[in-house]
């Protein structure tokens, strides 16, 4: 289980970002379509003045690792979820 550090600000939670960044993959206009990397960089960033380059490729790196997200040619997207 992940536990966050108590005095952690959850705003900067790798969790809680991959889920905004899900949310952002999955809107109408971007779903399952490949976005790129860039994009969603300045983007992630222009959210909080707190956020860096090193926390975006943190939580996409995890988004990957739980099969969430495909990455290709500089590009991702949103996986469809099986049911």
């Amino acid at each position: 289980m992940i536990l966050p550090h108590p005095e952690t600000d959850l705003n900067l939670n790798i969790l809680v970002l991959g889920a905004e960044l899900i949310k952002k993959l999955s809107l109408p206009k971007d779903k399952f379509r490949f976005i790129l990397i860039e994009t969603l960089l300045q983007d992630f960033i222009s959210q909080d003045e707190r956020r860096t380059p090193d926390l975006f490729f943190h939580t996409l790196t995890f988004l990957y690792l739980t099969g969430l997200i495909e990455w290709k040619n500089y590009k991702v997207k949103i996986l469809k979820s099986e049911k």
